[in-house]
């Protein structure tokens, strides 16, 4: 199963954490399932999301989206966000 990798800055996890539960419905709809909502350690400004993504196509659908740029903005991503489609290596 591919995987979804998405790593980036936030101006405010609070702001960022509610902006991101209110798009679980984009989610769902591009059958992303997360699998780890990480913080660093040192810097809780900066999350890292790891996703099952159930289909390829939607999963880029998805990152390729305006609704997902829109939401990215408007909930406080700083700079460029890190966004990967992976692998299971056997």
């Amino acid at each position: 199963m591919p995987y979804l990798l998405i790593r980036h800055e936030v101006d405010n996890f609070d702001k960022w954490k509610t902006a991101y539960d209110n798009h679980k419905s984009a989610r769902d709809k591009a059958d992303l399932q997360e699998v780890y909502l990480l913080q660093n350690k040192y810097n809780h400004n900066e999350v890292v999301i790891l996703f099952e993504a159930k289909n390829d196509h939607k999963a880029q659908e998805f990152i390729e989206s305006e609704d997902l740029k829109e939401a990215m903005k408007g909930a406080g991503i700083v700079g460029t966000p890190e966004i990967r489609i992976l692998e299971e290596v056997s």
